[in-house]
């Protein structure tokens, strides 16, 4: 346990930090699997879709720092790549 008064202060930041972090994380993955299914299916509409909303999740986790700029970008690249796929077959 912290002693001093702004160690109380930054682990209580701590972890208010970490339970938003964990949310934006789950959204993350459940916005993946909707993705990976529609993908699984493929329905190119509900694809397009999903993949609306992957990128918000993603773009919005980026902006507040939970996962990287480039890892958002790689992530919503490879969704599209996949989409293009079931879209030309």
């Amino acid at each position: 346990m912290p002693n001093l008064k702004s160690a109380k202060k930054r682990m209580r930041q701590n972890e208010v930090r970490r339970d938003r972090n964990v949310q934006v994380r789950t959204r993350i993955k459940t916005a993946r699997r909707v993705m990976m299914e529609a993908l699984a299916a493929n329905d190119a509409e509900k694809g397009a879709e999903a993949l609306r909303t992957y990128s918000s999740v993603l773009d919005k986790a980026a902006k507040v720092g939970v996962i990287k700029k480039n890892t958002a970008v790689r992530r919503k690249t490879n969704a599209a790549n996949g989409l293009r796929k079931i879209a030309a077959a």
